[in-house]
């Protein structure tokens, strides 16, 4: 038999957890960040297909070692398979997905309705983002909504979750019960302002934020104490960005063609002077957790190894994060086999009765 696994509700992994005082969600990342533990997120970078099994491949390389899985919202404004879609397959099975929102593709209307859909499936966070021009993207003619950013998205949902209304003042049924989350860039100019911005995003709903990626510490490290100078640090949790270069190549094109993503000389140099960059690469991704990780105000890590999802596991493990901590992870059910086993059993029996035959035997 398997024991029952810590943030698991033992009817079935697919259901929401039991409420606790001063939680807004029934999720495991608003647990484990709530609880003083050294959080983990990643990212389930979204397939070009309807294939779901390509999701669950994807999902399963993050088992134990992830608190929550970001579904991105078609980042960079390229299309792929939506956000809630991509929630609707990982809360069936147990994960606990981030659903990200982009207010570039959709009104208001849209993104309400996709707020109460998320929230039905199971869905318990979510990151508000004002998302890519579509300039960015491989469709530029497409037309760009913008009718929200990420400002007033949060203010939306908080709205729907806290006052039980739609914006148009309408009253919901059943409001969502939701863990907010924004996105911070620390290394975007004007850097004053950045410590700033998160106060406008705490005070619109965010409860957790997402940074970009972090390759200069001591810049970050300013940031950071600016934050707590400014007493945001106690109202709301921050996850520092982070992530593997594959080479010093790949570094410099990020740098110069990804806005938004600061790389010091001092790491391309790195990176140039390794035999093995991509493992040197890795390498410095860990150094630069068990650096952040004691910096005062951090609340846990975001890994995003774009293409390069098979290290997150390895990353989380020798940076020794999670302190002998496991999140949760997908094990078999008891039931799987049986369910598996009368499958098979029904589709070798051999039929004797036509549809036709049955509907008929059935009046």
């Amino acid at each position: 038999m398997i024991a029952r696994q810590r943030d698991e509700n033992p009817a079935g992994v697919h259901l929401p957890l039991d409420p606790l005082p001063g939680h807004t969600s029934r999720g495991r990342l608003e647990r484990v960040l709530r609880r003083g533990e050294f959080a983990v997120t990643t990212e389930l970078n979204p397939p070009d297909s309807a294939d779901p099994e390509e999701v669950y491949n994807r999902a399963k390389i993050f088992d134990g070692w992830v608190d929550g899985i970001n579904a991105v919202d078609a980042s960079g404004a390229n299309c792929h398979m939506s956000s809630v879609g991509i929630c609707a397959l990982l809360t069936r099975m147990g994960y606990a997905p981030i659903m990200q929102i982009a207010c570039r593709d959709k009104n208001r209307i849209a993104i309400q309705g996709d707020v109460l859909g998320g929230a039905a499936m199971g869905v318990a966070n979510i990151m508000c983002l004002t998302g890519d021009g579509v300039q960015a993207g491989d469709q530029p003619g497409a037309k760009p909504v913008f009718d929200l950013d990420c400002m007033s998205l949060l203010e939306t949902v908080r709205i729907m979750r806290d006052n039980g209304k739609f914006l148009s003042g309408r009253k919901l049924t059943t409001p969502p019960q939701l863990f907010l989350g924004a996105a911070i860039n620390p290394f975007a100019p004007p850097y004053d302002f950045r410590p700033h911005r998160l106060g406008k995003k705490i005070a619109a709903g965010a409860q957790f934020v997402q940074s970009q990626y972090c390759f200069d510490v001591p810049m970050f490290r300013t940031y950071m104490q600016r934050v707590r100078d400014l007493g945001y640090a106690d109202k709301v949790f921050i996850l520092c960005g982070v992530g593997p270069l594959a080479s010093a190549k790949t570094a410099k094109w990020i740098r110069s063609n990804v806005p938004g993503i600061h790389i010091p000389d001092s790491v391309i140099k790195r990176l140039e002077g390794a035999q093995d960059q991509k493992k040197e690469g890795k390498q410095l991704c860990i150094d630069i957790i068990n650096e952040v990780k004691e910096i005062p105000g951090v609340a846990g890590i975001h890994v995003m190894a774009y293409r390069q999802e098979e290290y997150v596991a390895e990353i989380v493990d020798e940076s020794g994060v999670l302190k002998g901590r496991q999140p949760w992870k997908r094990e078999a059910r008891s039931d799987d086999r049986l369910v598996a086993d009368r499958l098979g059993q029904i589709l070798q029996d051999d039929i004797t009765e036509t549809q036709v035959d049955m509907v008929k035997t059935a009046y």
